[in-house]
């Protein structure tokens, strides 16, 4: 299929590889052109704009940092698709923002899913991660055959909504947001009983902490949240916001203690680093 791929940012670069592989034909955009090297090389044409990208396309894949980036890009100079295309957009965003989205499209003819990933770069490129998709069984059906390429099948679930795939993801990401507390309050604590940061990170692999103590512990155990860039505290902290809009003021305690340290770590120059800069005064 002709399939276009806007926003090559840390996860879309992961993404357009596979959808290259797939043997699509496959067109990129991205605001930075330097961040299309890669998928030009390996066999992509690089449009000059999104409009000249979303002309002739069947499938439109957007991964966008938010929402106001799809607004920027996609709503506000109402971009012309080809008739019947498929709109996938993987962004994550609130699930008022999913329902304004799949309204727009709907009204342009437009078919639209909300396509959202769970989990970090290692598994984009490895082709594990989760995807939750929203909208028509039809269009959810067409969106797999692209989101497939990316999706270990055990973690694909099917929602009846944009909306609805807008609101699991946020979800999904409640828990990064509350485990990077629980770790930051386990190194405390057990500081506190006089164990150091590894042996701390080490035990937590026996815990519920798990899997990312495992995963972050090189990062934590380095202090090299700048270099080793997972999932950027900026963008947690995006989600976190949409969390704690939907749910209210003081309903997600736990959500909204990592909400402040993440402003706390971007006031201190770090919103570009992993969100587990958060540890950075505790290690």
């Amino acid at each position: 299929m002709k399939v276009s791929f806007l926003g090559l940012g840390r996860m879309g670069r992961e993404l357009v590889r596979h959808v290259i592989a797939g043997g699509h034909d496959v067109t990129v955009w991205n605001r930075t052109a330097a961040a299309t090297a890669d998928a030009s090389a390996a066999g992509a044409t690089v449009a000059d704009s999104p409009a000249s990208a979303v002309a002739d396309a069947e499938v439109v894949l957007t991964m966008f940092f938010g929402p106001g980036v799809v607004r920027e890009v996609i709503i506000g100079p109402g971009l012309a698709f080809a008739p019947d295309a498929l709109w996938v957009d993987a962004t994550t965003v609130s699930p008022a923002d999913a329902g304004e989205f799949a309204e727009w499209a709907r009204g342009r003819g437009i078919r639209f899913v909300s396509a959202p990933v769970v989990g970090s770069v290692g598994p984009a490129h490895d082709g594990t991660l989760g995807t939750l998709l929203g909208g028509a069984a039809v269009d959810v059906a067409a969106a797999r055959t692209i989101t497939d390429l990316w999706s270990d099948p055990e973690k694909v679930r099917e929602l009846p909504t944009p909306a609805a795939a807008a609101t699991a993801k946020l979800v999904a990401n409640l828990g990064v947001a509350v485990v990077a507390e629980g770790i930051r309050e386990a190194v405390v604590l057990g500081h506190a009983g006089g164990m150091s940061t590894h042996e701390v990170l080490d035990f937590l692999k026996l815990t519920q902490l798990a899997s990312q103590a495992t995963v972050k512990a090189p990062i934590i155990e380095d202090r090299a949240w700048a270099e080793k860039v997972q999932f950027s505290a900026d963008a947690l902290a995006k989600d976190t916001g949409f969390m704690t809009g939907l749910a209210g003021a003081g309903a997600l305690p736990a959500v909204e203690a990592m909400a402040a340290r993440l402003a706390a770590a971007a006031r201190d120059g770090l919103g570009a680093s992993d969100y587990i800069a958060v540890l950075r005064d505790d290690v």
